[in-house]
């Protein structure tokens, strides 16, 4: 039988690649959340997870759930909203064919229109990319990313997370799930991308909002935060809807999740964002 082994809400902002460089003016000021998704891949790595299924706000769809099934995901990713940022990212990495196609499988069982894709040319977007980059940067594990659609519900996208957990319970595989997103998602409008603009938030209220979030995770009030969550991903302008962080609660058990939440780093603006790394401890 097939083990959850990690569970993390991750950050994929351009900035942490960005602040590798050793003149970026970033350098200091994503150095703990670089460390903090080293961490979880050594943490990975320890507990022998063979798969990385990603839960991708960055991969968004109109038309209803979609997952890469690819035998061996490989490309050269250039970033279409900020080429600046990121330029030839190069990647090549196993991918899991069987456990995709098994959560496409439970989900569609439950009335969900899912597809699993195994085109040729489909490459993976930076939202499993750039986790991918630290925590499995020599593809000793395999992956498979999942897209959020647009246009869906939180309860839809809690039948695809359960989907992911059933299909990785019935699997052969150790699995990590990565809830690949943000907290918060305004940015900063054109005319503010200033040199601040990397490291500020664009809304007050999104801040307080989240750091309210981090306190009732490491609290372990799920029920509450659950219970916020639609309303959180509206007002919060909740990147992908929030789907990401959806479907890995979903995956954890929603409201019955009972484990530690560990912040790995401190929370963070990033263009008027708001990020963090949190591992969900699982039993």
């Amino acid at each position: 039988m097939g083990k959850l082994v990690l569970a993390a809400k991750v950050s994929h902002v351009p900035s942490l690649m960005l602040s590798e460089t050793s003149d970026s003016p970033l350098r200091q000021a994503r150095a703990g959340a670089v460390a903090a998704l080293r961490e979880l891949g050594r943490r990975a790595k320890e507990r022998e997870v063979t798969t990385f299924v990603v839960f991708d706000t960055h991969w968004l769809s109109n038309f209803g759930y979609h997952i890469n099934a690819k035998a061996q995901p490989r490309g050269s990713f250039n970033s279409h909203e900020a080429p600046h940022m990121i330029q030839d990212l190069r990647y090549d990495l196993p991918g899991d064919p069987a456990l995709a196609q098994a959560i496409a499988v439970e989900a569609q069982s439950r009335g969900l229109k899912v597809l699993a894709h195994q085109v040729p040319t489909l490459g993976l977007e930076y939202g499993t990319i750039v986790p991918m980059h630290y925590l499995n940067p020599d593809g000793w594990a395999k992956v498979v990313s999942i897209a959020s659609p647009l246009f869906t519900s939180i309860e839809e996208s809690r039948t695809l997370g359960e989907a992911t957990r059933r299909a990785i319970d019935a699997s052969d595989e150790r699995v990590a799930i990565l809830a690949s997103g943000s907290l918060s998602h305004r940015l900063w409008p054109n005319k503010d991308l200033g040199p601040d603009a990397w490291t500020t938030i664009a809304s007050e209220f999104n801040r307080q909002v989240g750091l309210r979030v981090l306190q009732l995770w490491q609290e372990r009030r799920y029920r509450e935060f659950t219970a916020m969550l639609p309303d959180y991903a509206v007002k919060c302008n909740g990147e992908g809807g929030m789907a990401d962080t959806v479907m890995l609660f979903a995956a954890l058990g929603w409201d019955d999740y009972t484990g530690e939440a560990e912040r790995l780093c401190d929370y963070f603006p990033s263009s008027g964002s708001g990020q963090v790394n949190v591992e969900f401890h699982v039993s």
